[in-house]
């Protein structure tokens, strides 16, 4: 089930857009985004797309997924990377030049740039301005004004020399960077923790970088702001280092099976690829194949498995908690008083680096927004904050919606109603409706309206690898938590298997008091034909699985008296002719009717479900 299906389209209103507006931009190692805060709340632009941060050399100058795509056609002019090369000397980075697939050599003043095949030499800042100017075309293109400014992030470790690469870009594309935002800033405003936090550590990992920043939220009632603490970096510490796991793993099993092997930069950029590609699968798989042609007919294939990455990938991972756990020292924060712990970069989707953050800070990480998108809406926040513009964030002293799961049927079952007091929490038990069913789909939904194709789509997640069991039997416990800071966590556990799934959402985000205003007006306008249409589907839920049970019921008993029989499969077909309406037609469906009509076969299956225990009992008797 993919959860971007139902994500709720943009809600931006020529209103919402000024003449003149200022965009939030990522520029990231390995990729770029760009964003816009309005009335609405802040949204990322270009259909919600991650841009890649990658530049290829020569007439056509594609720029974004169409150069990553095409890297291996390319090797030599595919430029990715390149943000570890700004406002950094050729000595600086010379010991690391091998990893990129390009030639590094020293440009001007003996700064770091980028050599093509042709002898063609660029500097970073070039190829920096090259992404931004396809973020501000992206921007220009969805809000329909021209877009001039723009407030970039940056890591916090980047010093003078680097934040000044950074402005160049801007300027070579043609952007005014009003303001640089320190990226562990930029997250914490995305998250809207300038009223409930106090002090907070940020773990950015992202494609070729680690940061690890602590911030503290200081200032008086009127004017709060984060102030950073303390700050530890590693420039050669990211989501590229375990991707180099496997390609020196798979470099070895090469060379043993085929001998020693010359990479040419095509299958150099080949590897690299399917590396990267393999160690995002194994955060969501247990195993992840892998296959490469090395020409010549020999075809190399392996399967990676989730436990042999970790084993290997620990020491890295491990390499950042411990500079994070500098930082809290240095900021002389005791460990224990860090109230939020907030994931940043591509690569804390992995699900080793959140257990081994969890485990050495003793909280469970915010996760409830994408990673990769975080900095980019905190970005724009700040960027409304320099526009003068009142963004309309809603404040959630209270729940504006109410939160529920999609049941079987496609009934809303609603657990912590709309203007509840935060923190709020709500249990409630469900179960699987299908024999034998292993994995259970968990539909996240704000909304007043009854049915879940009418409610707003929060976050899908699924609890897998229970025991197989009879529809009905599993009993699942479902968790809504939504603490002081509006974050909802939703957490499932299967109490006779104890397994256990969760997912954070930041519910927040993207609705306007106009948009919940609407949203309640229209639960007001459907009440009546909402209510039946869940009435229906409960109901043809609740039937098909006593019919079910009425005819396993009818199986176990072998000596039913025929006329029984008859009278039972009557109010079976009745219920199956509801069923098929209420599938097909649902709102020509009597409810009192059916309703009416399950009562009735209850009532008659009574005397045939204590024949069919009956009959159980005298098996086992036979069976001793």
């Amino acid at each position: 089930m993919d959860s971007n299906e139902a994500i709720a389209p943009r809600l931006f209103t020529m209103a919402s857009v000024t003449d003149d507006p200022i965009v939030g931009i990522d520029l990231g190692t390995t990729h770029s985004l760009v964003a816009f805060c309005g009335e609405e709340g802040p949204r990322i632009l270009g259909n919600d797309d991650l841009v890649p941060s990658v530049v290829r050399l020569g007439v056509d100058g594609a720029v974004g997924e169409s150069a990553r795509a095409n890297a291996v056609l390319f090797p030599e002019r595919t430029i990715h990377s390149s943000k570890r090369l700004l406002g950094r000397t050729f000595a600086e980075v010379e010991a690391e030049s091998g990893r990129f697939g390009f030639s590094i050599v020293a440009g001007h003043q003996g700064l770091a740039a980028i050599q093509g095949p042709d002898g063609q030499v660029v500097t970073p800042e070039e190829i920096a301005a090259k992404v931004l100017g396809v973020l501000r075309e992206r921007a220009e293109a969805d809000l329909g004004v021209p877009v001039g400014r723009a407030v970039v992030t940056v890591p916090a470790w980047f010093d003078d020399a680097q934040r000044q690469s950074v402005r160049d870009a801007g300027r070579l594309a043609g952007l005014d960077i009003v303001r640089l935002v320190n990226e562990p800033t930029a997250a914490a405003l995305a998250y809207g923790l300038g009223k409930n936090a106090g002090t907070v550590l940020v773990f950015d990992l992202g494609g070729g970088t680690f940061d690890a920043s602590v911030l503290q939220l200081v200032g008086s009632e009127e004017e709060r702001f984060f102030r950073v603490l303390a700050t530890k970096g590693d420039t050669q510490l990211g989501g590229d280092d375990l991707d180099a796991i496997v390609m020196d793993h798979v470099t070895g099993l090469i060379e043993e099976r085929f001998g020693s092997v010359t990479f040419p930069p095509a299958a150099r950029q080949a590897l690299r690829l399917f590396a990267e590609s393999a160690r995002i699968r194994l955060s969501a798989e247990d195993a992840a194949s892998i296959q490469l042609d090395l020409g010549e007919g020999r075809v190399f294939q392996e399967t990676l498995t989730r436990e042999w990455f970790e084993s290997q990938a620990t020491p890295v991972v491990q390499r950042a908690v411990a500079c994070a756990k500098e930082a809290v020292r240095d900021a002389g924060v005791d460990p224990a008083n860090i109230d939020r712990v907030i994931m940043v970069g591509g690569t804390t989707r992995t699900p080793l680096v959140r257990n081994l953050v969890a485990d050495a800070f003793q909280t469970e990480p915010y996760v409830a927004l994408d990673p990769d998108r975080v900095v980019a809406l905190g970005a724009s926040v700040q960027a409304a904050i320099l526009a003068g513009t009142n963004p309309g964030l809603l404040l959630l002293d209270v729940i504006p919606l109410s939160l529920g799961l999609e049941t079987r049927g496609g009934g809303v079952a609603k657990l912590i109603m709309r203007n509840s007091a935060v923190p709020a929490r709500a249990t409630e038990m469900f179960s699987t409706s299908e024999d034998g069913q292993v994995n259970i789909a968990l539909r996240v939904l704000q909304g007043e309206r009854e049915m879940a194709q009418d409610c707003r789509l929060l976050a899908d997640f699924e609890l897998s690898g229970l025991p197989p069991m009879p529809a009905g039997i599993p009993q699942v416990e479902v968790e809504f938590l939504v603490d002081a800071d509006g974050i909802l966590s939703v957490r499932a556990v299967e109490r006779r298997s104890g397994k256990r799934a969760s997912v954070q959402v930041a519910a927040r985000h993207g609705l306007s008091r106009a948009e919940v205003d609407r949203m309640e007006e229209e639960s007001l306008t459907f009440a009546k034909s909402d209510m039946h249409l869940h009435r229906v589907a409960d109901l043809v839920v609740q039937a098909g699985l006593d019919a079910k049970w009425t005819r396993e019921a009818m199986g176990r008993v072998a000596d039913l008296e025929p006329k029984y029989r008859e009278e039972l499969e009557r109010h079976l077909s009745t219920i199956a002719d509801f069923v098929a309406q209420g599938q097909h037609d649902p709102a020509s469906v009597d409810v009192h009717k059916f309703a009416e009509a399950r009562e009735s076969l209850d009532q008659n299956a009574m005397r045939l479900h204590e024949l069919a225990i009956a009959a159980s009992l005298r098996d086992e008797s036979a069976g001793d």
